[in-house]
């Protein structure tokens, strides 16, 4: 019961940072290209592959079980937006502005496939050899 209140907990506080975050950027860019939404997806898979590495049973920082499913699934599944990304390219595409739609697409796979990557190895880099 504890490790689903923990996860619960986890995903409200991640969809709260995602809800600023993705605001501030549409407050600043405007919301014609879902910026926001590609940027919560990119900064949530850098930090997603960041702390995998670092709490891997072979990584140096302990990490409980419950807080690993509270950060990764709860927290950073909470900020991460899949499905606003989803309705959002489906709007673009009924809107008929395949362009957008396609750039969104390929950016956010790019995007996040890469920044999950990166977190990965910048994790790796710090750890003592």
């Amino acid at each position: 019961m504890l490790t689903y209140i923990s996860v619960m907990l986890g995903g409200a506080l991640g969809t709260g940072a995602r809800f600023w975050a993705s605001g501030f950027i549409a407050e600043r860019v405007g919301e014609s290209f879902p910026l926001g939404t590609l940027v919560v997806n990119v900064t949530g898979s850098f930090v997603i592959g960041f702390f995998a590495a670092l709490t891997a049973p072979e990584g140096p920082a302990l990490a409980s079980p419950r807080f690993r499913q509270f950060f990764m699934m709860g927290l950073c599944g909470g900020y991460t937006t899949f499905s606003s990304f989803s309705l959002q390219t489906l709007d673009l595409l009924r809107d008929g502005d395949w362009l957008k739609a396609s750039l969104n697409t390929m950016l956010s796979f790019a995007c996040c496939l890469g920044a999950v990557w990166l977190g990965r190895i910048l994790a790796l880099t710090l750890l003592p050899k």
